[in-house]
């Protein structure tokens, strides 16, 4: 028999909330209205899990969203889809092969050139069991890139949007920081930019961006997009266009992520999101991420 023979099935959800932001934190930091903020991200979960109708969540929220940001308020029926060049991109991490090293989250700051305080991809971690039979147990994270997102359902500007090949996408020249899409999201998956900076342990930190989303943005100066917006992971979507795979898959010491095309059934992250090791975090919430994980 063996050490963990009689272990408990990991809640990895769980995990995941300990991680999540104070909701009316962050949306008191904000300086449009919370109350609504935290409303709608409610709300846009009941409509992504189908406990209710879109029209309704309109006509509840309509008046008061044109009231609150004026012609930043862009209305639609559901959350915006666009056109994605490629395949359905996904990403399978497999929990047994991760070590825990961070390595991804490095190389995704690196790659990003994320300010203090924003990190796309994370490693949570957590001590499962009692003693003497305790274990560590890292959960990685980035973006879930859900085909259903909860963010782009709250997003009043419709700077977030869904495209074609499976990746959820921030316009940050129509992103105009309000956070609801951050109290939104099941998974902690967004930060926003207050514009610090590595300038001052860095010399020329700040010269040169990543080109997220395939756009150049030339130096990090104050009062610059995407300085005083919402950011995220994307899959390193800048890197895909090129044919590359995400910073973190290309890193990982322990061959633990997958990426591919989940379109393709002959694809590995097909195969392997087929397996019964495979299972989406939040599955209950009707999001259907596409990042999958293996037990």
């Amino acid at each position: 028999m063996g050490l963990f023979s009689n272990e408990k099935k990991v809640d990895y959800d769980k995990i995941v909330d300990k991680m999540l932001p104070d909701a009316k934190k962050e949306m008191d930091e904000s300086q449009y209205d919370t109350e609504l903020g935290l409303n709608m991200a409610r709300d846009a979960r009941k409509v992504i899990s189908g406990k209710l109708k879109i029209e309704d969540f309109h006509k509840v929220y309509s008046s008061s969203l044109t009231k609150e940001f004026g012609n930043y308020y862009a209305s639609a029926d559901g959350p915006d889809i666009r056109k994605g060049d490629g395949p359905k991109w996904a990403m399978v991490i497999d929990l047994k092969k991760c070590v825990g090293c961070d390595t991804c989250t490095v190389s995704c700051k690196a790659e990003n050139r994320t300010p203090p305080g924003i990190s796309y991809n994370v490693v949570m971690e957590s001590l499962e069991g009692e003693f003497p039979n305790i274990k560590a147990v890292n959960l990685p994270r980035p973006c879930m890139q859900c085909d259903k997102p909860a963010c782009a359902q709250v997003c009043p500007t419709r700077a977030t949007y869904k495209m074609e090949n499976g990746i959820v996408a921030i316009d940050n020249d129509r992103c105009i920081g309000c956070r609801y899409c951050i109290v939104a999201c099941p998974y902690g998956a967004r930060s926003f930019d207050f514009g610090e900076s590595y300038e001052q342990e860095m010399q020329g930190a700040n010269d040169v961006t990543s080109p997220e989303y395939g756009v150049e943005r030339g130096s990090r100066e104050k009062g610059k997009t995407p300085i005083g917006t919402v950011r995220k992971c994307s899959f390193c979507f800048h890197r895909l266009q090129r044919g590359e795979e995400p910073a973190c898959v290309e890193t990982c010491i322990g061959d633990a992520r997958f990426f591919g095309d989940i379109s393709d059934p002959n694809s590995v992250v097909s195969k392997l999101a087929a397996s019964p090791r495979a299972f989406r975090l939040k599955e209950e919430l009707g999001t259907h991420p596409n990042v999958i994980y293996l037990r």
